[in-house]
């Protein structure tokens, strides 16, 4: 194996999510910005420590200036907590990324934060440059019986064995996860599980997790995609990938030949997913070089009307009532919003038309209205 770059020093931070939960990320490494929407098994300090993860942190480093978090009940960020839902997850990737000050970046989904980073990329595709999956998925259970029953045996398992001073429960899942591993790899992750989060968080996060499908965003994705699995992965089959690699337009499919869903140091496959995630970051490293900004679609000066296309649904639904006239706080009690949420989402919509100065709310108005003389309108002051 290539020797690992040089020790390069972590920033830990933290910031507060919409609804005030504690994330814990931190910042390491050199090259063009990449996100990471982190599995839920990590510690952002313990990893640096470990056998396991210390090679994989410290490789991504190499190639891109990293900001990764712990998921909200686990390692750093807040473990008081009661709400693991989907939109919870995702809100907290929204709080990192802004409390980090990216504005575009590469986003890198592994496990079961795959599901988060595809629709972040669908909620703001104004700030992702381009998406990698590890070990990812479409939806948490398959159309069969059998991957509930193996949530329910997980479960369970948690409930009865995951705070034992003894590892034999939680030794099922480091087999699962790496049945590669050396006696000491499995200890630090057995460890590792203890010292990540509380058996009751541990349950209620599997539990929240059951429903997620993201199905329907995957057709609607539109940038560059690159999908790695292993082969033999035994806690996320490498068919979410196939199916990943499918169904978002121009994705590319890179199969890691190796039984780990953790990718150990020393295997080959991990050597591919260093060289495949470097190769494919390398047009953001050389827009970076060149100070190259990616520009927003225009016709005649003013925004193209298919910008428009590039709003979710809710931000849509925002505009709308912008369009028609309401304040803020008159748009944050018809959809049942905070006004800071509302004032969050405007933010989102200006970025994606190309729209900036005072003259923001005015130019948006005339886009949906459909407005000819848009220079008038732009210049109208709002």
């Amino acid at each position: 194996m290539a020797p690992l770059p040089p020790p390069l020093a972590q920033s830990v931070h933290f910031c507060r999510s919409a609804d005030g939960v504690r994330i814990a990320y931190s910042r390491l490494g050199q090259g063009p910005p990449l996100v990471v929407s982190t599995c839920w098994l990590s510690h952002l300090e313990y990893d640096l420590q470990s056998p396991v993860w210390q090679h994989f942190v410290r490789g991504i480093a190499g190639v891109a200036s990293t900001v990764r978090y712990d998921e909200r009940g686990f390692g750093l960020s807040d473990w008081d907590v009661t709400d693991f839902s989907f939109e919870a997850r995702l809100n907290d990737l929204e709080a990192v990324v802004d409390a980090a000050g990216l504005e575009r970046f590469a986003l890198l989904g592994m496990a079961q934060g795959g599901p988060v980073a595809v629709a972040y990329a669908h909620r703001h595709p104004e700030r992702v440059t381009r998406l990698a999956l590890l070990a990812s998925y479409v939806a948490t259970l398959d159309e069969g019986s059998e991957s509930l029953l193996m949530e329910e045996t997980f479960t369970k398992m948690i409930q009865v064995g995951w705070a034992r001073p003894e590892g034999r429960f939680r030794r099922v899942f480091t087999d699962a996860l790496m049945p590669g591993a050396s006696p000491e790899q499995m200890t630090w992750v057995d460890e590792l599980m203890r010292r990540s989060t509380s058996t009751e968080n541990a349950v209620a996060f599997r539990q929240a997790r059951l429903d997620i499908d993201v199905t329907d965003l995957l057709p609607q994705l539109q940038l560059p995609t690159l999908v790695m699995h292993s082969r033999g992965d035994q806690m996320n089959p490498i068919a979410g990938s196939r199916r990943l690699a499918a169904e978002i337009p121009g994705a590319r499919l890179v199969t890691l030949e190796s039984d780990n869903h953790v990718l150990l140091d020393g295997e080959p496959a991990t050597e591919v997913f260093f060289a495949a995630l470097a190769d494919f970051l390398a047009p953001d490293a050389a827009a970076a070089a060149t100070g190259v900004p990616v520009e927003v679609p225009r016709q005649n000066g003013a925004p193209d009307p298919a910008a428009l296309a590039q709003l979710t649904g809710r931000e849509r639904e925002v505009l709308d009532l912008v369009a028609a006239g309401r304040e803020n706080r008159e748009i944050a009690e018809a959809l049942t919003l905070s006004v800071r949420t509302v004032e969050r989402h405007l933010q989102t919509i200006y970025r994606k038309l190309g729209l900036t100065g005072s003259a923001q709310r005015t130019a948006a108005t005339a886009l949906v209205l459909g407005v000819d003389d848009y220079a008038r309108a732009a210049t109208a002051g709002g």
